[in-house]
């Protein structure tokens, strides 16, 4: 955190109490970590450095003060997260308006102070707020702490630290604002989305390389262009608000539609996410398909936890016809578990491995691993991003059984895929 407030901060720790350079180190050192919980290790290592026993950070709302942050010493519980009180009966708004003074050593001794109801309440003694102002100027609440006891030794250094902790705090709670307001923003256009005519499909032929007979089709949504976003990160996006089982169910329900247009003997490939088809939306849209003709593609970067969860999960429909294929698979390790755990009865070669194999020997060796493979347990291979005829030809001579790629067909939808489900593409 390169700032001219960590700077600052520094310089300030250079001249300050003994040791309070130690104390700090942590707070320097700060490289990761959510604003959040760098805001709360901020807020102790003040506290502690001035020998409070309580520190917070406030937010003023609507006229009230609200505790956002709280670091409080041992066997103390006094402040709650989330709860607050009355703007106008609090030092902060004193201090902000300058009735207050920032540095109180005493506040029995302070005539403004002792007006305020949790001065004897609370026993309060010495006092260290500093308002937190954001880059507009405006004051977002304050950093604040105070003893129940006086403190005669606190001093203008004191007070320069606490006003850098709170330049400090105003940085990282202006990346928190940015980031939820990102955040919303993503949510808000996501949400657009989900109606059904917020994005559309497109499907894929896939082609039996020996009869170039297309056997299926693979279902790819397409997102408005506004952006300029791709459909990878639209579900990216999706996943960051806790909308992805949503999108995706909706481009299941989508994809399915193409079942009206396809030919006897030819199916729909489906994508989705573990984390969607466990929330159990997917699979309720897919129970009211002809699961003979359906296959749920499992992408190869998906994290799976629980295995035997996941098959549970897709027995039923398995055994109601669905197939189940391995996506991306030779793009990484997680597909190779994901072959061995999940037994799918179609394994999709990632482009990365399809691309170029006609020249690159490692990529042959592989693909013909895995054809082999694919042949003792019972599967399909499937290359994808196939886009030369020297690739194609390859594939067919290590006994890759189908491919798909721009070479072959491009993605397809109305008249277009009409068109082509009838015609031999090799």
């Amino acid at each position: 955190m390169a700032t001219e407030a960590t700077r600052s901060m520094s310089n300030t720790v250079e001249s300050s109490r003994f040791g309070m350079s130690r104390l700090l180190q942590d707070v320097f050192s700060m490289q990761e970590g959510t604003a959040g919980a760098l805001l709360q290790r901020l807020l102790s290592a003040a506290r502690l450095h001035l020998g409070m026993e309580v520190a917070f950070i406030s937010e003023f709302r609507e006229g009230r003060r609200v505790f956002r942050y709280v670091d409080e010493a041992e066997r103390i519980d006094l402040l709650k997260v989330g709860n607050g009180d009355p703007l106008d009966e609090s030092y902060c708004q004193r201090v902000v308006d300058g009735r207050l003074p920032e540095l109180i050593r005493d506040a029995q001794r302070v005539e403004e102070a002792r007006k305020i109801p949790a001065t004897e309440a609370l026993g309060i003694g010495a006092h260290l707020s500093t308002p937190i102002r954001l880059k507009d100027g405006a004051v977002f609440g304050t950093f604040c702490a105070f003893s129940f006891h006086a403190e005669h030794t606190l001093n203008e250094r004191d007070q320069a630290l606490m006003r850098v902790f709170a330049d400090i705090a105003a940085e990282l709670i202006e990346q928190d604002i940015q980031r939820i307001r990102e955040e919303e923003s993503r949510r808000k256009h996501v949400s657009s989305l989900l109606g059904w005519n917020g994005f559309h499909m497109v499907w894929q032929p896939i082609v039996e390389i020996a009869s170039g007979r297309i056997t299926g089709v693979e279902s790819l949504a397409r997102f408005p262009g506004v952006d300029g976003k791709g459909p990878e990160e639209w579900f990216r996006d999706a996943a960051s608000v806790g909308l992805t089982e949503q999108l995706e169910s909706t481009a299941v329900d989508k994809g399915l539609q193409v079942l009206e247009q396809l030919k006897p003997g030819q199916y729909v490939a489906c994508n989705t996410s573990v984390q969607a088809l466990m929330d159990g939306d997917v699979i309720r849209r897919l129970e009211r398909a002809p699961l003979e003709r359906v296959v749920l593609e499992i992408t190869e970067h998906d994290v799976i936890e629980d295995y035997e969860r996941v098959l549970g999960a897709l027995a039923p429909l398995r055994e109601k016809g669905l197939r189940v294929a391995v996506d991306d698979a030779g793009a990484g390790y997680a597909s190779l578990r994901h072959i061995l755990r999940l037994r799918p009865d179609i394994i999709k070669l990632d482009i990365s491995l399809t691309r170029d194999i006609d020249t690159d020997i490692t990529r042959r060796s592989l693909a013909l691993a895995l054809v082999r493979f694919a042949g003792e347990i019972g599967s399909t291979l499937v290359a994808e991003g196939v886009e030369t005829r020297e690739e194609l030809d390859t594939l067919a001579e290590l006994g890759v059984d189908t491919a798909q790629g721009f070479f072959l067909c491009r993605p397809q939808a109305g008249e277009a895929l009409r068109d082509v489900l009838g015609q031999s593409l090799c």
